[in-house]
């Protein structure tokens, strides 16, 4: 991956969330993990196989070429 994916960015990418605002918000709010431990740095970086967690639902961070959202 050539440009660094972040929880803000990814969030909206896998419709765990639908803006920026609402991102923000949650991740600040620390309603948010990344491979199940909270994290409130929405511009913390995704590696591949990073799971992200919010409200019940979750998303794994896949490498570029494949589906992206599992």
């Amino acid at each position: 991956m050539s440009s660094k994916l972040t929880l803000g960015q990814f969030l909206k990418l896998a419709s765990l969330l639908d803006s920026g605002a609402e991102a923000k918000d949650a991740v600040a709010a620390g309603a948010v993990s990344v491979n199940g431990e909270v994290d409130v740095r929405r511009g913390r970086g995704l590696v591949d196989g990073d799971v992200v967690s919010f409200g019940g639902r979750a998303a794994r961070v896949t490498a570029r070429g494949a589906e992206g959202v599992s």
